[in-house]
């Protein structure tokens, strides 16, 4: 997943990224609210992390921020605050668990991975997805349309499978490229606009197929059924 840590003390921040890292994640830290929130604004995160006792907006305050501006984004309060009144109001304010420090390392990646199981769902690999006329099966990263296999790379069967599961949502370029490569700032983000430009012809990405990948200027892009909805199904 793509984590964004906000906490101020750096030590902590360091020894956070790095068990979240090593666990496979990819993470960004934030030294308090003000800076989360713009950087939020132009990009996509699957979970956020939260202190408490940030400088000048408390994690509460960012926490109803978040819930108020991007929805059902999963946050964690991470705090020392632990008493009972404490955890409660965390919970209230909108987090989807609130963990105590210390954690250990463990422990953190449990309940991390807890709450990408029951928030992405569909990302558990080995069934088959579709969308429409469209099935992705995990086992062997292929896709069709219509029963016709159509012809993917790893990295492009990754990449359409993102957009598809993410319907009606705007995807920045830098989560796409980060989701899909890793955290690599040395490749530039027109390898995201390569790789679209063949899974729409691909795929046939349009309107008469039940779908529209519309790109969203210095931002990424959207891919949107058209017509009636399309619920995500498993086989």
């Amino acid at each position: 997943m793509r984590l964004a840590i906000v906490e101020d003390d750096r030590d902590y921040l360091t020894s956070l990224e790095e068990t979240l890292r090593g666990a496979g994640h990819v993470v960004h830290g934030f030294a308090d609210g003000p800076s989360f929130i713009h950087r939020a604004r132009q990009d996509n995160f699957d979970l956020v992390m939260i202190d408490w006792m940030l400088p000048g907006m408390s994690g509460i305050d960012l926490l109803k921020w978040l819930r108020k501006h991007l929805g059902a984004m999963p946050a964690v309060m991470l705090t020392s605050r632990a008493g009972d009144t404490d955890i409660v109001e965390g919970l209230e304010a909108g987090a989807d668990d609130y963990i105590p420090k210390p954690v250990a390392p463990k422990v953190l990646l449990a309940r991390v991975n807890a709450i990408g199981r029951r928030s992405y769902p569909s990302e558990q690999r080995g069934d088959r997805e579709r969308f429409g006329d469209y099935e992705f099966d995990g086992t062997d990263e292929s896709a069709s349309y219509h029963g016709e296999r159509i012809l993917l790379t790893a990295k492009e069967y990754s990449l359409a499978l993102i957009l598809f599961r993410n319907l009606s949502r705007s995807m920045s370029r830098a989560y796409l490229l980060e989701s899909i490569w890793g955290r690599n700032p040395d490749l530039p983000t027109r390898t995201i606009d390569s790789h679209v430009s063949k899974i729409r012809s691909k795929l046939g990405l349009r309107p008469e197929r039940g779908f529209r990948l519309t790109p969203i200027y210095s931002y990424g892009y959207r891919l949107e059924a058209v017509g009636h909805p399309v619920d995500a199904g498993k086989g």
